[in-house]
């Protein structure tokens, strides 16, 4: 059978490498096109392109699929199923229309729920429990095809958006070589998706990992992990930045009880959100909203990642200490 890839990050290649165990013919691979990447704003090709060079199959990088002249190369490929993984662009009609078995979409959620671009972080931003991975026929709406196949994947209390997309991904590829056959012998029948129950996972950016101290300590910490490895959450000490990598709700304010903490009455939650209001030899903790979240990694302006005990026995750190604003002068 040839296939006809389509899809750019990390993701997509596990899975690309994944269908190339199988006996099928990857007849080419579209992703998008070379971006600047990095302080240097060098060219960098995607994940997929990388790894389909390695492999020898041609590449094709078009800036916008739908104009015909695009379209033609995808026929002109012959393919018998178009596979698409976090591709980054609507397929148009007369694309969805060339393959025999159709155009089938690996999306990294339980769908109808949270459709979008970014639904790995969405799930964990949002507190749930378990996501997983959705085999579907495409149509021309955003990721509303027919459901084929679903893998449930738990959402551990530690998980991270890296360490969750490193499960989707492998989860992912096993789900589509898995139906890939049902596909083809029809034995998979497509379901209609129901209403959507979420809101559509948006795309990141780096303005959301700016922490807000007046919400609650537990929807801070499911951030500091969503947002875990991009774009990362931060907040400001005096005027520099200082990105938090690792932090959860503090259990001394359990069930958003703001009072007093029992092991030091003098730190209280209910502060000035963004005060510290308690300090340990391997952590400090963040006067929220609603309960306090204590820090236990962070990363100051120009330095590399380090664990709390070690920020805080190089940058003195005492109660009472406000973060948040950059000054405009810095």
């Amino acid at each position: 059978m040839r296939i006809v890839y389509m899809g750019t990050p990390e993701i997509a290649a596990v899975i690309l490498e994944r269908l190339l165990e199988e006996p099928y013919e990857v007849v080419l691979a579209v992703t998008q096109p070379d971006r600047p990447k990095g302080r240097g704003k060098a060219m960098a090709c995607s994940p997929v392109k990388e790894l389909a060079v390695s492999r020898g199959i041609p590449v094709f990088t078009p800036e916008k699929l739908r104009l015909p002249e695009n379209v033609e190369v995808i026929r002109e490929a012959a393919p018998d199923m178009i596979v698409v993984a976090a591709f980054g662009q609507i397929l148009p009609k007369s694309v969805l229309e060339i393959p025999k078995y159709g155009c089938v979409n690996v999306h990294a959620s339980l769908l109808p729920k949270y459709r979008g671009a970014a639904p790995i972080q969405w799930s964990i931003l949002d507190g749930e429990k378990e996501t997983g991975i959705t085999i579907m026929y495409m149509n021309e709406g955003l990721d509303t095809g027919d459901i084929l196949l679903q893998k449930v994947v738990p959402i551990s209390p530690e998980e991270t958006g890296g360490s969750l997309h490193d499960k989707l991904a492998v989860a992912g590829a096993e789900a589509l070589v898995e139906a890939i056959p049902g596909i083809c012998d029809g034995t998979l029948v497509p379901v209609p998706q129901g209403e959507m129950t979420t809101p559509y996972a948006k795309q990141l950016t780096k303005e959301m990992g700016k922490l807000d101290f007046t919400r609650e300590a537990a929807e801070l910490a499911r951030y500091v992990r969503g947002l875990n490895p991009w774009p990362g959450t931060y907040t400001y000490r005096d005027g520099a930045m200082l990105k938090i990598w690792k932090a959860d709700a503090s259990e001394i304010s359990e069930a958003c009880d703001c009072g007093a903490d029992a092991a030091n009455p003098s730190a209280k939650a209910d502060a000035i959100p963004g005060t510290v209001v308690r300090v340990t030899k391997t952590q400090f903790f963040i006067a929220t909203g609603c309960g306090l979240l204590s820090v236990s990694e962070v990363q100051p302006e120009g330095k590399r990642r380090m664990s709390a005990e070690e920020y805080l026995r190089g940058y003195a750190l005492v109660p009472g200490t406000v973060l948040g604003e950059k000054r405009e002068d810095v």
